[in-house]
């Protein structure tokens, strides 16, 4: 790198290319189960944004992998480098050909403890996906990750960057069991909620043998003042241009009960809303689900500052009487009680899960007496916010974590 280029830097630090300081492991097995290597890991077992790899396969059961990884080396998903999957091996074991096997060359040129790191920054994810090759699986190559520039410090401050790295990424991790402990405690919550004592969904449909004792067992269809219905999508319809008119998908429901329209936003045009989309308008306090998946299970409520809207083919819309909480129905939807149900006659059709306008009418709900539905509304809301609470701590942290992932490559 040249001296002017890094006369820019903080003292101490200086430009490198990736492959001047970091090396693509070449070590192969052609009989991984021969050589005493007991584990597999391919792309799906790599989880977005986390370090530590959780899962994996057994070599015992057929592979055809040859790439060997060992402990401390990273791995990183060169096919669709935008999923951001890298990890640091804790285990020996082979790979498959669509991950990277990276090592630092000198460790008293660059820690190897500080390389999962690089790997994480936006940097060097903005370089891997600007230099992928392919349309429906694009990957990156060797060539081009060596060819990354980014800013080095000296070891010393290396040091000083991985305690820093290290503590934001254990306080992330911890925010994530968090996470994790309040979504067990919501759907547990809502197992109990909507059953009498001991009545498990995962041995037990809904029935009236199951609810608590004075509830009443209804069907979708019986407590809707609308048909359920669903979307479509008429060609040339929708755009991105503002028309005042939101154009809901999948995408932009959630498994807490909110609604993201800050994902990919679409909209309809006002003629189209009231004509072809005519019987699929929605409005505030109407209860939305996906009907086509994997994953089914989304469910969004429409929040009462939201604008006149309408919604697609893969979402279902329950508009339910003025006595019954939209809160109520959506915990209930999005409750194992409901989603099992739902899912053991889902129809499957090319890959994908399927539920039909008729199931989500006939689906079963359970009712309280009116005198219990407050107190169970505000039991629900609880449970959501807990997990709210999580995720806003969860994503402080993370932020935090960016920041100084931004300082390793030398952005700030």
């Amino acid at each position: 790198m040249s001296d002017k280029k890094n006369k820019s830097l903080k003292p101490g630090w200086r430009h490198v290319k990736f492959g001047d300081v970091v090396c693509l492991s070449k070590a192969r097995s052609q009989d991984p189960l021969a050589d005493g290597i007991e584990r597999y890991v391919g792309l799906e077992h790599l989880e977005p944004g986390d370090l530590r790899i959780r899962s994996w396969g057994n070599v015992a059961d057929g592979v055809t992998f040859t790439s060997v990884f060992q402990p401390g080396q990273v791995l990183f998903g060169k096919r669709r480098a935008y999923q951001r999957k890298v990890a640091v091996a804790d285990f020996s074991g082979v790979c498959s050909g669509d991950i990277y096997v990276l090592e630092t060359k000198d460790a008293q040129v660059l820690l190897p403890e500080l390389l999962p790191f690089i790997c994480q920054t936006d940097a060097f994810f903005d370089h891997a996906v600007g230099t992928s090759a392919g349309s429906l699986s694009p990957r990156t190559n060797w060539t081009s990750l060596a060819d990354f520039e980014f800013a080095l410090p000296s070891v010393d401050e290396q040091a000083r960057l991985f305690e820093l790295l290290a503590c934001a990424r254990e306080s992330a991790e911890s925010c994530v069991s968090a996470l994790e402990a309040a979504n067990v405690m919501l759907r547990s919550g809502l197992v109990s909620i909507f059953s009498a004592e001991g009545c498990s969904p995962a041995t037990e449909e809904m029935s009236q043998a199951v609810v608590r004792p004075k509830w009443r067992l209804v069907s979708a269809a019986d407590i809707s003042v609308a048909p359920i219905t669903k979307g479509a999508t008429p060609p040339g319809a929708t755009g991105v241009s503002d028309t005042g008119i939101p154009f809901l998908k999948v995408y932009n429901l959630t498994f807490d009960g909110s609604l993201d329209f800050t994902t990919e936003p679409t909209f309809v045009s006002p003629d189209v809303h009231s004509k072809e989309l005519a019987r699929s308008k929605v409005q505030a306090g109407d209860v939305l689900m996906n009907i086509v998946g994997p994953p089914l299970g989304k469910v969004s409520i429409v929040p009462a500052n939201f604008p006149s809207a309408n919604i697609n083919q893969a979402i279902a819309r329950f508009r339910v009487r003025e006595e019954i909480s939209p809160r109520y129905i959506a915990a209930y939807l999005l409750s194992d009680w409901a989603q099992r149900w739902l899912a053991s006659r889902s129809k499957k059709t090319s890959g994908q899960q399927n539920l039909t306008l008729e199931l989500c009418q006939t689906l079963p709900v359970p009712l309280p007496p009116g005198h219990l539905v407050e107190g169970i509304v505000s039991a629900i809301d609880a449970l959501f916010e807990s997990v709210r609470l999580s995720e806003e701590r969860k994503s402080a942290t993370d932020r935090t974590y960016k920041k100084i992932l931004r300082e390793v490559v030398g952005d700030v």
